[in-house]
């Protein structure tokens, strides 16, 4: 975004200053470490768009990977809410190690239904040092020249996400957007398709029927079931022949278009 991602190949749809780190099925959507040394690791945990997370142990690696190589993680904790399984760490700080070499944000879009007010915050650690430079300092002096802070009336609602109403709300919104997501993973699955996701985030990820890409299974789905889902490629190369369902929705329609998918695929 700043124009430091290199030259694009159009023909790979890559960046040269990027270095990929493919998260498919046959890696178990665990990325590889990186083959050279890296500045920034960017880690979504759980997932957008695989709805997959990674464990202790695998984040553990990539901490001491990061610790060893004067690396700094920027680690994406948005949909941590979501999260049901125990040896899934809502935080990046559960793991040893991690204040020293990773930066952890989140979002109240996800888990409040904050999408559109902006409202989130970064968790950047004191021992988090670089060149005996302090990246909180740098951070506090980013924000306190070039922000003015987020509204007064959206820091009154994410205050009160943390009420005894707002946590009672919070749980029941996630509960209804969970059962969306096992609709829509069991239904799919029961259509035949290969699928992702759902257990520890809002977002399914399925893989298309063999031979069809996932523009082209976006066009099926759209035209013949009138359902709309979002093609993997649209997320990059590893993307290709998948498709990301989403579980923010009505149940009745989630479960409307999961019965039409299954029409049309017999």
């Amino acid at each position: 975004m700043a124009g430091r991602a290199g030259d694009y190949d159009p023909e790979t749809g890559l960046w040269s200053n990027i270095v990929y780190m493919p998260t498919t099925a046959e890696n178990g959507f665990v990325p590889a470490l990186p083959d050279r040394d890296v500045d920034l690791i960017y880690l979504c945990s759980p997932s957008n768009p695989t709805g997959m997370a990674l464990n202790r142990d695998q984040l553990q690696t990539w901490v001491d990977w990061a610790k060893a190589h004067d690396a700094v993680i920027l680690f994406d904790a948005a949909y941590e809410a979501f999260i049901t399984q125990p040896d899934i760490p809502h935080s990046i700080y559960e793991v040893e190690g991690a204040k020293e070499c990773a930066i952890e944000f989140r979002s109240f879009s996800k888990t409040a239904g904050f999408t559109g007010t902006r409202c989130g915050y970064a968790v950047v650690p004191k021992a988090l040092v670089r060149d005996g430079v302090s990246l909180n300092a740098l951070w506090n002096r980013h924000q306190t020249t070039k922000f003015n802070g987020t509204s007064y009336i959206v820091q009154r609602g994410a205050a009160a996400v943390y009420s005894e109403a707002g946590q009672q709300q919070l749980c029941a919104d996630l509960d209804y957007y969970r059962a969306n997501a096992r609709t829509i993973k069991e239904g799919l699955a029961a259509a035949g398709l290969t699928v992702f996701g759902a257990d520890n985030s809002p977002y399914i990820w399925a893989k298309t029927p063999e031979g069809v890409g996932s523009w082209e299974f976006f066009d099926k789905l759209l035209e013949e079931a009138q359902v709309a889902v979002t093609p993997g490629a649209g997320f990059g190369p590893s993307g290709e022949d998948y498709i990301r369902l989403t579980a923010f929705g009505d149940a009745e329609d989630t479960r409307r278009a999961i019965a039409r998918i299954q029409a049309l695929l017999g």
